[in-house]
């Protein structure tokens, strides 16, 4: 029976220690403090086996061992569903050892006896299978449990096992350090004899004992490797620090959707359009918004189309007018009634044909007009200056600006001219300077620049004779000359 005593506790130790480990919050735990062992319950006595066992379980000053010193090392591992195994290694001293005997003259009020064996070492290594309530009572704080192991026990020169069934609760300061107290009462009966019946019965052989401890416990060995405070292990998002509501994922724009599933994860957003933000809140995403700053159609990526008729405003030249779009969504109009849309006509209150782009064309006539008024622009002698409150020059260049603005699209050559008069050098630059002269007025009077060139020919081609004093005025003279239109080569 001893034998088969011995078995069953051989085989509760293998169990308590073969769980296969899972992992959990800080899923490992050191412990250690001050261990107490009462030995009163293996007395006998009592009115019955309850009262045998635990009646006067607090009578410390009596009963009690205490060594004072840590006493007791713990270690456990938390193996998932509340669970958890360990093993532990105390050290005590047995000065107290209990008895029951009525007839002795020692005996208390109860029976028992209180004898020192010899200060007896006692030593204990046990391992057990705990199992946690904390989180059946949803307590951050308050850790109750319950425990079953084996172990064996030195007392002075006698080992022997035990059974040890134990209770105890565990107060958490932090998420880290607690304060355990615990009570094991380690049964030795169901594996060996408790008493040695041929020696002395007041010497301890294998007493059943109660053994209590009171330490601090350190849980450790979570992983968290994004420093969230979020466990890995419950983390949806482990590399990464987020916030405990969305499990550890962050939210860097802070519209409610993780940066995983949201489209625009630095902007906030809506949750119907993924996370994005819509600024004009025409239910399309700025980031698919072709005018984010204007409620707009989706059929034109969120662009207005304010006057309906199908091209967005951006790509509408007349916007707040409907129009084809072969015309820019503008009206076709033409006010000189040419045939030309005003829109493509370069001269819209003049009437002119399709091939000059609704201008009229310079006609001989035109040119021959421009140069009356051209030769009627006279310089001081020698000079590319004009004659001061010269009526006829002003006029005239007055006439010449009104004939060119009605042709915007005509490019004309002023070109200037000198007698023989002088050197041909002095003459080429004269008439150059000349030329410019008439250009610049003109500009200044409206004509745009690329219309105009200037160009000296100095005394090369003469119109009089330059051997008398009329042919020699014929020569020093400016000239206009069509030379083209401002689209050749760009058509």
């Amino acid at each position: 029976m001893k034998h088969l005593n011995k078995l069953l506790f051989t085989v509760m130790m293998l169990l308590a220690v073969s769980l296969q480990a899972q992992n959990s919050n800080n899923p490992w735990a050191i412990s250690f403090g001050v261990n107490a062992v009462d030995t009163r319950a293996s007395a006998g006595g009592g009115k019955n086996q309850f009262d045998s066992h635990f009646s006067q379980l607090l009578n410390v000053s009596e009963y009690w061992n205490i060594l004072p010193s840590i006493s007791y090392l713990g270690v456990d591992k938390s193996v998932g569903k509340n669970f958890s195994i360990g093993l532990r290694g105390s050290i005590n001293k047995i000065d107290k050892f209990v008895v029951y005997d009525r007839s002795n003259a020692n005996s208390n009020s109860s029976g028992y006896v209180v004898t020192n064996p010899g200060d007896l070492m006692y030593y204990s290594v046990d391992a057990n299978v705990k199992y946690s309530f904390m989180s059946m009572i949803k307590s951050k704080v308050i850790d109750p449990s319950v425990r079953l192991g084996g172990g064996w026990n030195f007392l002075g020169k006698t080992s022997y096992g035990s059974i040890n069934p134990g209770a105890g609760v565990t107060l958490w300061f932090t998420e880290n350090i607690g304060l355990a107290l615990e009570s094991t009462y380690k049964i030795s009966e169901l594996i060996t004899d408790t008493r040695n019946a041929t020696g002395d019965r007041f010497m301890p052989d294998a007493p059943s004992h109660f053994q209590h401890s009171v330490g601090i416990t350190f849980q450790f060995g979570g992983k968290d490797t994004d420093g969230d405070g979020i466990y890995d292990k419950d983390d949806a998002c482990p590399e990464i620090a987020g916030l405990k509501q969305f499990n550890g994922c962050p939210d860097t724009d802070g519209d409610g959707i993780i940066d995983g599933s949201d489209a625009c994860p630095t902007e906030f957003g809506l949750a119907a359009l993924n996370g994005c933000p819509d600024k004009d809140g025409d239910g399309i995403a700025d980031k698919d918004d072709a005018c984010p700053d204007s409620s707009g159609l989706a059929a034109f990526q969120g662009c207005p189309d304010t006057d309906g008729d199908g091209l967005a405003d951006k790509d509408d030249k007349c916007p707040t007018v409907a129009g084809p779009k072969s015309n820019g969504g503008c009206p076709i109009l033409d006010a000189d009634k040419d045939g030309v849309p005003d829109l493509q006509d370069d001269c819209p209150t003049v009437a002119g044909p399709a091939s000059n782009r609704g201008c009229p064309e310079v006609t001989p006539e035109v040119i021959e007009k421009l140069k009356i008024q051209a030769r009627s622009v006279f310089f001081n002698s020698g000079k590319s200056t004009f004659k001061v409150g010269d009526a006829a020059t002003i006029a005239s260049l007055d006439a010449m600006k009104e004939i060119l603005t009605n042709y915007p699209n005509a490019k004309f050559s002023i070109e200037g001219h000198t007698d023989s008069d002088g050197s041909d050098v002095l003459n080429q630059k004269l008439s150059e300077d000349r030329a410019n002269a008439v250009r610049n007025v003109l500009i200044e009077k409206g004509i745009k620049p690329g219309n105009l060139t200037a160009v000296g020919f100095g005394e090369s081609k003469p119109i009089g004779s330059n051997k008398t004093k009329a042919g020699k005025a014929q020569n020093r003279r400016t000239e206009v000359r069509h030379v083209g239109s401002i689209y050749e080569g760009k058509l």
